[in-house]
C-alpha cells in the first residue's frame, strides 16, 4: 500500500544479552552482533564462555530447527554469518588467553577438526563452502585448503592440524579417480581417521564401490550440507562412532553386492553390432543449414544485463537445497516463503554485480566445416575440406537395448564424408567468473559467507545463461535459428533445433576432448579461461561444449563401454588404453586390472 510505513520490530532488543544473542543467531540479524558480543564478553569470566554459552545455545536451536526441516539452508548460512562475526569479536581475546595458557605450560584443547579440500584438478567449491559453514555453525573447526589440492598437501595438513577427519569434494568425474588416490595414500601412510566424500559427481554407490575398498577405515558419502553435522557428530561421538562405522560398512558391502549383480545382468553388444544400430538418416534429403560465416567470433566483456533474462533459476534454488521448479517453488507450502526471500536477496546481489562492473563475462564460439568418418568428426580448415584441422572423437552406446533400437554416437548427427553433403559443427566456451575472487575475498574478510555463496551461485547461473544466449546467436548464424520465435521458457526447456553437448557429460564423457575446443577456439587467449590437469575449467563459473545442428540431434547417455570400443577409441585418439581407461573409469563395463 502506498504511504504505508514499515515498522521494525525491535522489542527483542529489550531482552537480556543472552536472549538478544540467541534471537540474532536464529533470525540471522547482524546489525547489533558486535555490540552484544562485547557486552557478553564483559559479563563472562572468559571469552570462550560466551561461545560455549549463549552463542552455542543459539546455534543448537538453529541446528535442531534445520534438522527438523523447520529452517532452511539460506537461513542457516545467515545464522553462520552472525556466529562468525561474534567469534571475530572474541577471537583476539581468546588467542591472548591461549598464549597465556601455553606460556604457563598448559595444553590448549580444540573441538573436532575437519580438513576439507576440493581435490587436485578440480576448481568448484561452492558445495564444500556450504558444508564448511554448516559445520562451523556447530562448533567444529574447519580447515579449508581451497581448490585443486593434491593428495600430499591434504595429508600433510591433516597431520599438522591433528585433524579428526578429512573431507574431499569434487564436481567433475576425474575427481572420483583423484579421491581414490587420496584414499590409497591414506591407507599407505597409516591414517586411521574417517574420510568424508562429497560433491556433485559423487554418490553412495561410487563411494562404496570405488573409494571405500582402498581405505580400511570409515569412508562416508555426505549427500549435502543438511547431513554433514549428523555424519561428523556420529563419527566423533565416543558412544556412537563404532555403531556408526559398522552400519556404514554393512551398507557399503550391500551396495557393492547389488552393483556386482547389476553388472552381471547388463547385456552388452560388440562395437561392430552397435555401429549397425546407428541412427539412420537420409542424408540426400536432410536439411543442413549453411552458416553465414565459418571461423571464430569473440564476445569479450559481454554485458551481464543481457544475460539476466536467460537465467534458469531452478538450479539456483537447488544450490541452496530448496527443492522445486521456478517459479512454482514460490507457492510451495514448505519452502515457498524462504524461496521468495532468497530470490529477492539474489536480485539485490545480482543488480550489484551487473552495476559494479567487477564480474566479467567473456565468450568465444566458432562454426566449422565438418563431416563424420565412422565415429569421428573431421573438422576442416576451410570449405575446400582438403585439410583436417582437428578431429572430435565420439563414443557409441554399447548396452543392448534390442535389435530395433538405436545405439547413439554424436557422430551420427553429422553428415558422413561419403555422403557428399557439406556439414558443419560448432564449439563454444563462456565464463562469467573473471574477477570473482576479489568479490568473494571481500565478503569473506567481512565474515559474510552468505553473500560469498550467493555470488558464486549467481556467477554459475550467469555462465549457463551466457551459454544459452550464445547458442541462440549461433543457431541464427547457422541459418536455421532465425525463425524460432521462442520464449525464454522455451529456451530454458531447450525447445529448439540442435544440441550443445559438453565433454565430461553423458553424451561425451571424456573430459580430455575439451582440449580440442580450447585449440579450435584459442579459448585461453580469447576468454582468460583455462583447463586444469584434470580438464576442469577455471574459473569455476564456466561452460564449454559443441554445437550440433541436425534436426534429429539429441542428448543421450553413452553409458557402459566394453573393451573393444575403449581399445579402438584409444587408437583413434593416439593414447594408451590404460590412459583412456583412467579417463573413462566410470563408464567401463569391465575391470581393467582383470583384463591386463
Amino acid at each position: 500500500q502506498a504511504g504505508k510505513v514499515q515498522v521494525k520490530d525491535d522489542a527483542w532488543r529489550l531482552g537480556t544479552v543472552e536472549e538478544r544473542l540467541s534471537h540474532a543467531l536464529i533470525k540471522g540479524i547482524t546489525d547489533f552482533i558486535e555490540v552484544d558480543t562485547e557486552e557478553a564478553r564483559l559479563q563472562y569470566a572468559r571469552p570462550l564462555n560466551v561461545i560455549e554459552g549463549p552463542l552455542m545455545a543459539g546455534m543448537n536451536i538453529v541446528g535442531d530447527l534445520f534438522g527438523a526441516g523447520k529452517m532452511f539452508l539460506p537461513q542457516v548460512v545467515k545464522s553462520a554469518r552472525v556466529m562468525k562475526k561474534a567469534v571475530a569479536v572474541l577471537m583476539p581475546y581468546m588467542e591472548a588467553e591461549k598464549d597465556a595458557i601455553r606460556a604457563a605450560g598448559g595444553i590448549v584443547e580444540t573441538q573436532g577438526k575437519i580438513v576439507m579440500a576440493t581435490v587436485k584438478g578440480d576448481v568448484h567449491d561452492i558445495g564444500k563452502n556450504i558444508v564448511g559453514v554448516v559445520l562451523g555453525c556447530n562448533n567444529y573447526e574447519v580447515v579449508d585448503l581451497g581448490v585443486m589440492v593434491p593428495a600430499d598437501k591434504i595429508l600433510r595438513a591433516a597431520r599438522e592440524h591433528q585433524a579428526d577427519m578429512i573431507g574431499l569434494s569434487g564436481l567433475i568425474t576425474p575427481s572420483l579417480e583423484e579421491m581414490q588416490h587420496v584414499a590409497r595414500e591414506m591407507e599407505r601412510e597409516g591414517f586411521t581417521i574417517p574420510l568424508l566424500i562429497g560433491g556433485a559427481t559423487t554418490s553412495r554407490q561410487h563411494t562404496a564401490i570405488k573409494i571405500a575398498q582402498h581405505y580400511s577405515h570409515p569412508v562416508i558419502h555426505v549427500l549435502d550440507a543438511s547431513r554433514a553435522v549428523g555424519v561428523v557428530s556420529g563419527l566423533l561421538s565416543p558412544d556412537q562412532k563404532a555403531a556408526f562405522a559398522e552400519n556404514n560398512r554393512c551398507e557399503q558391502a550391500l551396495l557393492r553386492e547389488e552393483y556386482a549383480n547389476r553388472q552381471r545382468e547388463k547385456a552388452m553388444i560388440t562395437l561392430e553390432e552397435a555401429r549397425r544400430r546407428r541412427v539412420k538418416i537420409d542424408w540426400a534429403t536432410t536439411d543442413i543449414g549453411t552458416p553465414e560465416f565459418t571461423g571464430v567470433r569473440v564476445l569479450g566483456k559481454f554485458p551481464l544485463e543481457e544475460l539476466v533474462p536467460y537465467i534458469d533459476w531452478s538450479p539456483f534454488f537447488h544450490t541452496w537445497e530448496l527443492t522445486g521448479r521456478y517459479p512454482a517453488i514460490f507457492e510451495d507450502a514448505i519452502v515457498g516463503e524462504e524461496a521468495r526471500k532468497l530470490f529477492a536477496e539474489a536480485q539485490t546481489v545480482l543488480a550489484e554485480l551487473v552495476r559494479g562492473n567487477e564480474l566479467t563475462a567473456n565468450g568465444v564460439y566458432g562454426l566449422f566445416p565438418a563431416n563424420s568418418v565412422g565415429d569421428d568428426i573431421e573438422v576442416y580448415t576451410d570449405e575446400s575440406r582438403a585439410v583436417v584441422r582437428d578431429t572430435i572423437h565420439t563414443l557409441r552406446q554399447q548396452v543392448d537395448k534390442g535389435p530395433q533400437t538405436i545405439n547413439y554416437a554424436l557422430a551420427d548427427f553429422v553428415a558422413p564424408k561419403e555422403s557428399g553433403r557439406k556439414d558443419y559443427v560448432g564449439a563454444f566456451a563462456v565464463t562469467s567468473g573473471i574477477g570473482i575472487e576479489p568479490i568473494l575475498q571481500r565478503y569473506r574478510a567481512d565474515h559474510d559467507d552468505y553473500n560469498a555463496i550467493m555470488v558464486e551461485a549467481l556467477a554459475d547461473r550467469l555462465a549457463e545463461a551466457f551459454a544459452e544466449h550464445l547458442h541462440k546467436i549461433a543457431r541464427e548464424a547457422w541459418g536455421y535459428g532465425k525463425v524460432e520465435g521462442l520464449t525464454n521458457e522455451d529456451l530454458i526447456r531447450e525447445r529448439y533445433r540442435g544440441i550443445r553437448p559438453a565433454p565430461g557429460y553423458p553424451a561425451c564423457p571424456d573430459h580430455t576432448e575439451k582440449q580440442l575446443i580450447w585449440d579450435l577456439l584459442n579459448v585461453e587467449e580469447n576468454t582468460g579461461m583455462r583447463l586444469t590437469e584434470s580438464f576442469a575449467m577455471h574459473p569455476g563459473s564456466s561452460v564449454s561444449g559443441y554445437y550440433f545442428g541436425h534436426p534429429e540431434s539429441r542428448y543421450f547417455p553413452v553409458g557402459k563401454l566394453e573393451r573393444d570400443q575403449v581399445a579402438e577409441y584409444a587408437e583413434r585418439k593416439g593414447m594408451s588404453v590404460s590412459t583412456v581407461e583412467r579417463w573413462l573409469a566410470s563408464n567401463l563395463n569391465y575391470n581393467p586390472d582383470a583384463v591386463r
